[in-house]
């Protein structure tokens, strides 16, 4: 009977907790956020040091460009790329990327280096942003600089999507189905 007993009151206490979820654990452990402290994985490899903004507010068109220097912290050599990431209030966060030095979308980073770097991006879209580096690092994960409040005024650029790009991809896609499937008929369901 006693069995019995306990085993009602732990099912109660499961579907108890079960219906709040863990909404009640918030309540008990406090939340932490910060402002400007870089991804973990990042600041043990490399960390963005001297990030520099050369505007703080702009019209939809105009070029906003970030620099800085990357350090590496580790012996070897890793890939990397490199970008900016924004934060906004509005749905936008719309930037066009013109330029990245180190050119190229993946980087080599020398270890126990120091590269500079700079990134330039067009405004497409009105808004409050907070835009970061953001470097990338194969095999580490994504990191960001301190960043900076940028504000973007002006109408809205509309850029034509590339209807070309998109059939084209698609018929690649297609085609990779295809081969997936016919070379593993067994895996078809």
């Amino acid at each position: 009977m006693v069995e019995k007993k306990i085993f009602v009151l732990g099912l109660t206490v499961v579907l108890a907790l079960g219906t709040l979820g863990f909404n009640w654990v918030e309540s008990i452990v406090p939340t932490a956020d910060a402002h400007g402290v870089q991804a973990q994985l990042q600041s043990r490899f490399i960390r963005i040091e001297d990030e520099t903004f050369n505007r703080q507010s702009l019209q939809t068109g105009e070029t906003l460009t970030v620099q800085g220097t990357l350090v590496s912290l580790v012996e070897r050599d890793l890939r990397g790329w490199i970008s900016i990431f924004s934060e906004s209030t509005n749905a936008g966060n719309r930037w066009e990327m013109l330029a990245r030095d180190p050119p190229g979308n993946v980087f080599d980073i020398p270890g126990n280096s120091v590269q500079e770097y700079s990134l330039s991006a067009k405004a497409l879209e009105a808004g409050v942003y907070h835009v970061h580096t953001q470097l990338n690092v194969a095999s580490v994960g994504p990191g960001l600089g301190p960043g900076q409040t940028v504000v973007v005024e002006g109408d809205p650029i509309i850029k034509p999507i590339p209807y070309t790009n998109i059939a084209y991809q698609s018929i690649l896609i297609g085609v990779g189905y295809v081969i997936t499937f016919a070379t593993r008929p067994w895996q078809v369901i």
